[in-house]
């Protein structure tokens, strides 16, 4: 198993995924999506795993709320905004391989076991 969590330091679910998985002794690899943001590959697999990049915005932060991403027509254009701006993600976003998971899913992580 390669754990990755992508997440916030000050979001509740980040700090739930971290003690999940260090209470079952899994090693796991976090990473700040505030100041590493994500690669483009990394982008485009998770975005593969778990169904569009559409499913990874958070319309309810306050980087939505003021950005003009949902004024953007083209899906690049969109793509493009969402990765300048991490802020904007849906977290924690927990990768596996080729598996992935946003928000707090421990159903699902325990199949990864």
């Amino acid at each position: 198993m390669n754990i990755q969590i992508f997440g916030k330091s000050k979001c509740f679910d980040t700090k739930k995924a971290e003690r999940y998985f260090k209470e079952r002794r899994i090693k796991y690899q976090l990473v700040d999506i505030m100041s590493k943001g994500l690669s483009k590959g990394e982008f485009g697999s998770i975005c593969a795993a778990v169904g569009g990049y559409e499913k990874l915005i958070d319309e309810k932060s306050k980087a939505y709320e003021s950005s003009t991403i949902k004024y953007l027509a083209y899906e690049e254009d969109k793509i493009e905004k969402l990765l300048e701006t991490p802020a904007m993600f849906k977290t924690p976003i927990v990768r596996n391989g080729k598996q992935a998971t946003i928000g707090y899913q421990p159903e699902v992580w325990k199949s990864w076991e």
